[in-house]
């Protein structure tokens, strides 16, 4: 396949790029700049994208902020709401029409078992009234598998698919944020948690597997088909989160 690699911090891309090129022997892979914070830098990607690429078959957003402390995107967005749902939104919302075109297309976006502690505040979707980190976390978390259900729905009979995946407890960066006795608890269980290799295996099962075909819409975790809350089963919230998102990135997309 050839990859594009939409990544924030460009001097990291390139130290990754060069591991993966030794490691799969594939060429075929560039890293473009890409600031999920940063509407800006959302569309200058997508653009590029548009006018340089012939294809998209697969789109993975995989982009992510854990419990950091309170801020906002360039575009005013709680940063967590902002890079894991608004971000993602924005940029499947600028490729479509390509991934659209490149059918059979899937679409795999990254979530966690942590949206099952979320709920989302329509009426402070920023958290400005106030702000749990973890809340605000799993918000968006929840965010991520109620876009997938409503986009699978205005997808259907367009040849592209739509997932959406816990990957597991990851040994990341994600954790970077996370608290001195939380650091502690991660090293206790860090031997039951995943490598990045094992934590990428459901976004690859969600990408190629055959069998997935004819499916579209629902939640993975270790590979299979996976129960998630019933909030994130809400119809009604998941269209009117998905009004809202359009509204708040001054965007059309019926």
């Amino acid at each position: 396949a050839r990859v594009i690699m939409g990544c924030r911090d460009m001097e990291k891309a390139d130290a990754a790029l060069k591991e993966i090129i030794k490691l799969s022997g594939n060429q075929n892979i560039i890293s473009k700049k890409l600031d999920l914070a940063d509407s800006k830098s959302i569309k200058e990607f997508a653009q590029a994208v548009n006018s340089e690429e012939k294809q998209v078959n697969i789109l993975i957003n995989n982009a992510g902020v854990m419990v950091c402390p309170y801020g906002k995107t360039a575009d005013g967005f709680e940063m967590q709401i902002g890079v894991n749902h608004m971000g993602h939104f924005l940029l499947t919302f600028l490729l479509i029409d390509l991934i659209k075109k490149s059918t059979p297309a899937r679409i795999i976006n990254v979530s966690s078992m942590a949206h099952k502690w979320g709920n989302i505040n329509l009426d402070d979707i920023n958290s400005e009234k106030s702000y749990d980190k973890s809340k605000a976390y799993s918000q968006s978390k929840l965010a991520n598998v109620l876009f997938t259900r409503s986009l699978a729905k205005k997808l259907q009979g367009t040849g592209v698919t739509v997932y959406a995946v816990h990957p597991g407890v990851v040994q990341t960066e994600l954790w970077r944020h996370l608290s001195g006795p939380q650091q502690a608890a991660m090293c206790l269980i860090r031997p039951i948690t995943k490598t990045p290799v094992q934590g990428a295996q459901t976004t690859i099962y969600c990408s190629v597997a055959p069998e997935l075909e004819t499916e579209t819409g629902k939640y993975y975790s270790d590979c299979a088909s996976a129960s998630c809350s019933n909030v994130a089963m809400d119809d009604d919230m998941a269209q009117r989160l998905w009004d809202l998102s359009c509204q708040m990135l001054n965007i059309m997309w019926d």
